[in-house]
């Protein structure tokens, strides 16, 4: 099969002909329709996050057809739709596991950085974690909704019952995340970063109230901020524009070094907190909610061969939407 591999941190990935991996006992083998591209690919990429295994196949937002059924599988069989998503196994007998909390278990492995990911025509999974998906999404607009739409759900989640909400960084999570914030009549108030006025339009298209710069003065306080770009320096200047008891949520995996600031800023009972992962409950409230709404992505397409095209063009924020691989023949 074919799979895009990174052999090295900072290095472009590498096209390769690999053996099709044979599925293990509780684990199916997918063939890959469609593979979202997401910051945290980037991050691990460019070795912001440290490499837990080289060679390994990036990607996280997989949609595929089961073919093939390892034993010790109930309720999926060959010919069924999945999404495959960031975590890829937690231990089920830890704490947090066994408190509804696996999004934090302490040995999580995760798909396309401990496990082989979907930047190939085939992956295998384990059972657990693989969701049906609503047939109201075709296979690449569905693709994103299984990191980019799950991180921002669990964002928007931790982010309360927020009647102002601001966004900051208006990339893949975003623009799904506003989506579902209107349909629970949030207002939504959305950064980027100087100058991307392309970004601000799209996201006054997709119906926020306000969209700006991070330099900007927002029009009123925000109950609540999420913070999706990568950058520390937005934590003190979200902290500036919300209300007191308001709360700021950082959602990337990664982020830039958060600088000192006034503890004035965090006094009134403000909160900064982050998101870590997700639950497979989160996967489940999401995809119905997100047919519910409906959700509708916006995507750029590029053949898996092009993927370090599509990891170049995220790194400069050149993406409307979400970028998505092209993988199988039959991806709708």
């Amino acid at each position: 099969m074919r799979a895009m591999v990174l052999d090295r941190p900072g290095r472009p990935l590498r096209l390769a002909e690999l053996d099709e991996p044979e599925p293990a006992s509780g684990q199916v083998r997918v063939r890959v329709a469609a593979c979202g591209v997401c910051r945290t690919d980037l991050h691990i990429v460019d070795g912001e996050l440290p490499i837990r295994r080289a060679p390994v196949v990036p990607g996280h937002q997989i949609v595929g057809r089961i073919d093939q059924v390892g034993p010790a599988v109930d309720g999926l069989s060959p010919g069924s739709r999945v999404g495959i998503p960031w975590l890829g196994w937690t231990c089920g007998a830890c704490g947090y596991c066994l408190s509804g909390r696996e999004n934090l278990c302490e040995r999580a492995r995760f798909t396309g950085y401990h496990l082989d990911g979907g930047f190939a025509d085939s992956t295998v999974a384990d059972a657990r974690f693989c969701f049906p998906l609503p047939s109201d999404f075709r296979d690449l607009q569905a693709a994103p909704l299984l990191c980019a739409g799950l991180i921002g759900y669990r964002s928007l989640r931790l982010a309360g019952d927020a009647e102002r909400l601001g966004l900051y960084g208006f990339g893949a999570a975003a623009h799904i995340v506003l989506q579902v914030a209107r349909f629970e009549r949030r207002r939504v108030y959305a950064f980027t970063r100087p100058g991307d006025d392309a970004g601000q339009s799209f996201a006054r298209e997709l119906g926020a109230d306000w969209a700006g710069s991070t330099a900007d003065q927002a029009p009123e306080e925000l109950d609540a901020a999420i913070i999706f770009a990568p950058a520390g320096d937005l934590v003190p200047a979200a902290l500036r524009v919300l209300a007191r008891g308001g709360t700021v949520v950082c959602a990337g995996i990664h982020m830039s070094d958060v600088p000192s600031f006034p503890y004035e800023l965090l006094w009134g009972e403000r909160v900064v907190r982050s998101v870590a992962n997700l639950t497979r409950a989160d996967g489940v409230e999401f995809l119905a909610l997100a047919a519910l709404i409906p959700v509708r992505t916006e995507i750029e397409l590029f053949p898996l061969e092009q993927a370090n095209e599509a990891l170049t063009r995220l790194r400069r924020g050149e993406i409307r939407g979400a970028a998505v691989l092209e993988i199988g023949s039959e991806a709708q």
